[in-house]
């Protein structure tokens, strides 16, 4: 497969380079080539969706709405087919693929009904016969740039309540989720959008995601992607008065009470920690127990992950399958060798099944480090968790605080109290009980405190207040 653009409801290939992509759980196959574009490109596709913008905006929220069911329901015909693409293009196995795919149907049905829910409210006057009311509108031309770790997931839920809003979108994926993306739009081409309402740029970050921010014609922008350059696209925004939005980096903790099912919650941190291989924001990658459990929750979580199964992403009972690319397996494997030389292991799972050369990294569980050590405090993005000890609530609590990010966090207990006080205590945006740190339904908001996001949400009604203006109307009638 190779890439291109869709630009002004048309396909064409960018020549500012090409990439070649491996397949990350075998890497002696190529799934496809990645041809890049250059600025007068993403200029080409900021011009159409705003020339476009005036019409789709025009079109009645069930008019919209009408072309988001068109495309849920396309995605759910080519569901397996997208679902192996992006198996074998970042190595997530493909029984999460296709329920990421699923949550994408999803998300484009539910948003579509919002096109006939009422968008503003009436206010009462100080004045006589003055009706006043305020009425939700589009913002314009949105960019959005996402992540390769959630292909069709994380696009949709930005694009799909912009769309609904009246904008029109500018999407830049991330290199290594290119080729998924091009499928993508492939299937909502078929929709019959209006040319120009939704627009793919494939390019790289330093050129295309550089350019959207210093110099496009655009009116608001979506970004998920690593905390570092979240904070730039939040500071170039602000320079230019862009509405922005970022979605960044995690260090999630989940804390085990002395009175916690440990069976459940064991099965709760290693999927939280080593589902995806890691690689989401939500991951579980601190594991917070109170003393009393502690040896007994260690040595369940040794025993859970001794069966896991590592293997290609296209194997149906993969647990977990590689890494997603070169980089990944670097940067992951960087931290591997600190725990290995620094900390103790408690637990580690198995190598990969099969044949062939992939970036497959075994998950992996230390303790003995302090809660300032950097496995402690840095974001991994890989299959790797640190353990750590608490003598009571008050304690782990702390623990869970005592970092720079606030995405999500849990805790496994039996006590409503301990619970409410959690919930109530914890400096995340996303706090659970007796579940795991990763995953939040598609109508709930997403998002966090401290350098995890910036001041709004995503998904849910939340998103809807991102893409929209909020203007207030009052009229003299006597």
């Amino acid at each position: 497969m190779e890439s291109r653009n869709w630009i002004g409801g048309g396909w064409s290939k960018p020549e500012a380079g090409t990439l070649e992509i491996r397949n990350p759980s075998d890497l002696a196959k190529t799934v496809g080539y990645v041809h890049l574009s250059s600025k007068a490109d993403l200029f080409a596709a900021v011009d159409a969706a705003r020339s476009a913008q005036p019409k789709w905006a025009a079109m009645t929220g069930a008019a919209r709405g009408e072309c988001l069911y068109r495309m849920a329901g396309l995605l759910e015909a080519h569901g397996a087919e997208l679902a192996k693409l992006a198996s074998a293009e970042m190595g997530k196995p493909i029984v999460e693929m296709r329920g990421e795919v699923a949550r994408g149907v999803h998300l484009l049905r539910y948003y579509a009904a919002e096109g006939v829910r009422a968008n503003g409210q009436m206010i009462p006057s100080s004045f006589a016969n003055v009706k006043q009311y305020s009425v939700r509108v589009p913002i314009g031309v949105a960019a959005v740039i996402t992540p390769w770790n959630f292909p069709v997931a994380i696009p949709i839920w930005k694009i799909a309540p912009a769309l609904i809003c009246g904008n029109t979108v500018v999407w830049k994926p991330a290199e290594n989720g290119c080729l998924t993306a091009v499928k993508l739009a492939e299937i909502f081409a078929e929709a019959e959008l209006p040319a120009g309402t939704l627009n793919l740029i494939i390019g790289k970050g330093s050129i295309v995601g550089q350019a959207l921010l210093a110099e496009a014609a655009i009116d608001a922008i979506s970004f998920t992607g690593s905390s570092a350059t979240g904070l730039r696209v939040a500071a170039a925004s602000a320079a230019r008065n862009l509405k922005y939005q970022t979605e960044m980096g995690g260090k999630n903790a989940a804390v085990i009470l002395r009175d916690a099912d440990l069976d459940a919650a064991v099965a709760a941190v290693v999927s939280g920690a080593f589902r995806s291989a890691g690689q989401k924001c939500t991951a579980t990658s601190r594991v917070i127990v109170e003393r009393t459990v502690y040896d007994e929750f260690a040595s369940k979580t040794a025993e859970a992950m001794a069966k896991l199964r590592i293997a290609n992403a296209m194997n149906e009972g993969a647990y977990l399958g590689p890494v997603a690319s070169l980089e990944q397996f670097n940067t992951v494997n960087g931290y591997v060798g600190t725990a290995l030389a620094e900390a103790t292991i408690a637990a580690v799972g198995p190598g990969a099944e099969g044949e062939g050369e992939g970036y497959y990294i075994s998950p992996l569980l230390v303790e003995g480090v302090s809660a300032e050590h950097p496995l402690v405090q840095e974001e991994v993005f890989g299959p790797l968790a640190v353990m750590l000890p608490a003598d009571n609530i008050d304690e782990a609590i702390g623990l869970v605080n005592r970092t720079v990010f606030g995405l999500s966090a849990s805790v496994f207990t039996r006590s409503l109290n301990d619970a409410f006080r959690f919930l109530d205590e914890a400096e995340a945006g996303m706090v659970r009980v007796n579940q795991e740190t990763g995953g939040v339904e598609y109508q709930a908001p997403f998002g966090g405190m401290k350098d995890s996001s910036s001041h709004s949400r995503e998904q849910g009604q939340s998103a809807l207040d991102f893409y929209t203006h909020l203007k207030t109307c009052a009229i003299q009638y006597r």
